[in-house]
């Protein structure tokens, strides 16, 4: 699976698109994390524990909406996009999302 943020490719070809495809996740922060987070915060640099989890959730979100694209019959994705949220104190979204595609070589 071919998952990119343009919406061309060079040296292949759209040709069927199969609309939007998705993958999110929700995850909420550890509270004794908050609190070294705050810690860190008045020293400067990097919160670790915050990069890992971000990590993880944008990985997670691409392999439900790369999921979603192979159960629509894609074998591409053009036009990612990552978009976040807070939904309530302490847990926030993270939504990946993009045009699933077939493509062939030129």
């Amino acid at each position: 699976m071919l998952v990119t943020t343009t919406h061309e490719i060079a040296g292949k070809k759209i040709v069927r698109t199969l609309g939007l495809v998705m993958g999110n996740t929700i995850r909420a922060r550890h509270v004794g994390h908050d609190l070294m987070a705050g810690l860190k915060n008045m020293v400067g640099g990097e919160i670790s524990d915050y990069t890992k989890m971000i990590a993880e959730c944008r990985e997670e979100s691409l392999d439900r909406m790369v999921a979603q694209a192979e159960a629509n019959g894609a074998n591409a994705v053009v036009g990612v996009r990552f978009a976040t949220s807070e939904m309530m104190e302490h847990a926030a979204e993270l939504l990946a999302y993009g045009t699933a595609v077939m493509i062939e070589d030129l």
